[in-house]
C-alpha cells in the first residue's frame, strides 16, 4: 500500500481506503464487514470513512464495535465521519448549525466508541446556515480535541474558498480536505475544485470511484433484477448503453495490462497528484483484495491517452463570449 499526505497537512492516509456507504450496517452484515475491515487493515489501509447518516447510524455502530472487538490501536487508524443530513424528524437535527454539529459529533463518537475523530466532514453545503457559523463550530471542535481536522464534502470551489477565507480572517482552523464524487464518468471536480484544493493546500478523498459498481463491468451484459443498478436512483443517469460501450473498450485495455477494469479505474483516479485517496466499498473480502491491488498499478502517458480517447468526456469551461 502507498500513502499520501492529505494536501499540505502532515496527515498520511492510504491512497485506497475503506468506506461504509451502502455497505456496512446496510447491505453488508456485521461478520462480513468484520472480515472486510480485517483484510483491509492487513493490506495496509489505515483510513476508514463513515458518516452518521449511513444506515441511519448503524454503519458507525458496526465499525466502532469491530474496531474495539479486534483490539486495534486507535492511533494506528484514521477515522472520519460526517454531519449534515437529517437524523430524525427534529427540525434542528439536520444541517450545519452550531447546535447540530456539536450534538452530532457526540452521537458519532458514542456510536464509534472513540474519544475523537481524525476528520469530521460537512456532508454537504448548508444554504440555511451562515457559513461563518459552520466554520467557527468546526474549528471549535478541533480546538476541543473532538476531531483533529475538518473537511468539506461535495462543496463547490467558491464555497470552499469562502470557508478558507473566513478561517484566515477570523484566525480559525481551516478545512484541510474535500470529499467529492469522482470517477471516469463524473469528472466535474477537474474544472475548479481540484485546482482550488491544490492551490490552498487541501487534499481530496474521493468517493464512488467505481461509479457504484458500473466501472467493474458487472452491468456489461445487462442489469440483474435485484442489483444496485436496478434499484439505486443515482446510477440511472450513468447506466446507459453509451457508457457500457466505453467500459467494454476500456476493459480491453485492462486485459492487455492484465488487470481488472475496476483496478484500472482506480489507478486512473490515482494518476492525479491532487487526489489523497480513493474511498472504496466492499461487500466481500475478494473486493478488498482486488481493489487494493490498484495501489501498485502505474499508468503511463500512452495508456492515459487511450483512455481519454475512449471516454471523450473531459469537462470543459463554457466558451468565452466577445461583445
Amino acid at each position: 500500500m502507498n500513502y499520501r499526505n492529505i494536501g499540505k497537512s502532515g496527515l498520511k492516509i492510504s491512497e485506497l481506503s475503506l468506506g461504509a456507504w451502502l455497505t456496512f450496517g446496510d447491505a453488508v452484515q456485521k461478520e462480513m464487514s468484520r472480515k472486510c475491515i480485517i483484510r483491509a487493515v492487513e493490506l495496509g489501509v489505515n483510513f476508514i470513512d463513515v458518516a452518521d447518516v449511513y444506515a441511519n447510524g448503524n454503519a458507525e455502530e458496526i465499525v466502532g464495535s469491530i474496531l474495539i472487538e479486534e483490539n486495534y490501536r486507535r492511533k494506528d487508524l484514521v477515522i472520519s465521519s460526517k454531519v449534515y443530513w437529517p437524523m430524525s424528524d427534529n427540525i434542528n437535527d439536520r444541517g450545519l448549525s452550531r447546535k447540530h454539529i456539536m450534538e452530532s459529533i457526540k452521537d458519532s463518537l458514542k456510536r464509534l466508541k472513540t474519544e475523537y475523530l481524525d476528520i469530521y466532514f460537512c456532508h454537504r453545503f448548508d444554504y440555511n446556515t451562515p457559513i461563518e457559523e459552520t466554520v467557527r463550530a468546526m474549528s471549535n471542535l478541533v480546538d476541543q480535541g473532538l476531531t483533529h481536522y475538518w473537511g468539506t464534502s461535495v462543496w463547490t470551489a467558491p464555497q470552499i474558498e469562502r470557508a478558507l477565507a473566513i478561517s484566515k480572517i477570523e484566525g480559525l482552523n481551516p478545512p484541510i480536505v474535500e470529499q467529492p464524487r469522482y470517477n471516469m464518468f463524473d469528472r466535474f471536480i477537474e474544472l475548479e475544485v481540484m485546482s482550488s484544493c491544490e492551490y490552498n493546500g487541501m487534499g481530496i478523498t474521493c468517493f464512488s470511484p467505481l461509479a457504484g459498481g458500473l466501472l467493474t463491468g458487472k452491468y456489461n451484459d445487462g442489469i440483474p433484477a435485484n442489483s444496485r443498478g436496478a434499484t439505486t436512483e443515482f446510477l440511472q443517469g450513468e447506466l446507459n448503453q453509451e457508457n457500457i460501450e466505453k467500459i467494454k473498450k476500456i476493459s480491453e485495455i485492462a486485459s492487455e495490462l492484465d488487470v481488472t477494469i475496476g483496478q484500472l479505474a482506480l489507478a486512473w483516479i490515482l494518476r492525479r497528484k491532487e487526489i489523497s485517496c480513493a474511498i472504496t466499498g466492499a461487500s466481500k473480502v475478494q473486493h478488498v483484495d482486488s481493489n487494493l491491488e490498484a495501489s501498485e498499478i502505474k499508468l503511463n502517458k500512452d495508456i492515459i491517452e487511450q483512455i481519454e480517447l475512449i471516454l471523450n468526456n473531459e469537462p470543459q469551461f463554457p466558451g468565452t463570449y466577445i461583445y
